[in-house]
């Protein structure tokens, strides 16, 4: 998908914000759709059916963690990308809105080249037939799936199973953060009982063997695979 076809919607009260960044997204060729509350951005997210929302959490009339749950509730946007704006030690509102249904949060203040590649990072997801291929790849990094293949810069590096698929599940959304709960059912599967430091443990090995640059620790939430 090309930048002049993706939509933004940026959701702030704080003018001085939304200037700043509505400007430098534009500036790298994105469609930028902004509001001032978090009631007018659930009526322009039915409208403009972005690809990706930045929510900030305090806004009159509805915050920006109702605001998330109530566009979560939309069947034509459950592949949009929400991520919210925090500031920095509000650990209660990032676990809040990820339980709202958000993909990612970025604290404020941020430089406006962070941001842009931030929101670069999140955007990822939406390249055209790779989220549905077998074959990832990211960088020096290719995830076979079909072949249970991990490839880095040029060298196979041989995974155990669970190993795999923990990397291929968080790998297959580049800046996702995914639950522990959610890893647990995907990787080991809900029907299965495994001590609560089975993920510390995968991820510490994977840490080892593609890079501890590659994975970061949510605190109190989950995981996920850093490009």
């Amino acid at each position: 998908m090309k930048k002049k076809d993706i939509k933004i919607l940026l959701v702030d009260d704080e003018p001085d914000i939304l200037e700043i960044v509505a400007y430098n997204l534009s500036s790298e060729g994105y469609q930028v759709i902004t509001a001032d509350n978090g009631a007018d951005g659930v009526k322009l997210a039915k409208k403009k059916k972005p690809q990706l929302i930045i929510l900030d959490v305090m806004m009159p009339e509805m915050d920006g963690i109702e605001a998330c749950s109530q566009i979560r509730k939309l069947p034509e946007l459950e592949d949009t990308i929400i991520t919210f704006l925090t500031a920095r030690g509000e650990d209660y509102s990032q676990m809040a809105g990820f339980d709202a249904g958000a993909d990612d949060y970025i604290t404020k203040p941020i430089k406006p080249k962070v941001l842009v590649s931030k929101v670069k990072a999140l955007l990822r997801r939406f390249k055209d037939d790779t989220t549905t291929s077998n074959v990832v790849k990211i960088k020096d990094l290719i995830i076979n799936r079909d072949e249970y293949k991990v490839i880095k810069s040029g060298e196979e590096i041989i995974l155990p199973r669970k190993e795999f698929e923990l990397l291929s599940l968080l790998a297959s959304k580049p800046g996702k953060v995914f639950k522990r709960e959610d890893i647990l059912d995907n990787v080991w599967g809900a029907e299965v009982v495994v001590g609560g430091r089975t993920i510390d443990v995968h991820i510490r090995k994977l840490r080892e063997k593609i890079g501890d640059e590659c994975f970061k620790t949510v605190k109190g939430v989950g995981y996920k695979f850093v490009v």
